[in-house]
């Protein structure tokens, strides 16, 4: 696996996890990563990393908020 220096400004106040974190479920909501793939780059579980996503807006079932909210609508 590659390794990626990254600078944040001071006045973000986000520690290495958090950047982790951002990228991973980015990468994931993207599908651009496995959810296993994305738990790797947090430094976490599988089953860990599936319980925090929606902690960041990212759904374990491909649906962001507002698809959801219209299927349920629509139901």
């Amino acid at each position: 696996m590659n390794s990626v220096t990254i600078k944040i400004p001071d006045n973000l106040k986000m520690n290495a996890f958090e950047v982790s974190m951002l990228l991973a479920t980015k990468l994931y909501e993207d599908g651009k990563l496995s959810s296993g793939q994305a738990a790797e780059i947090a430094g976490l579980s599988k089953r860990t990393f599936l319980e925090l996503l929606g902690k960041y807006g990212v759904s374990i079932f491909g649906y962001n908020f507002d698809e959801l909210k219209k299927d349920i609508e629509n139901a």
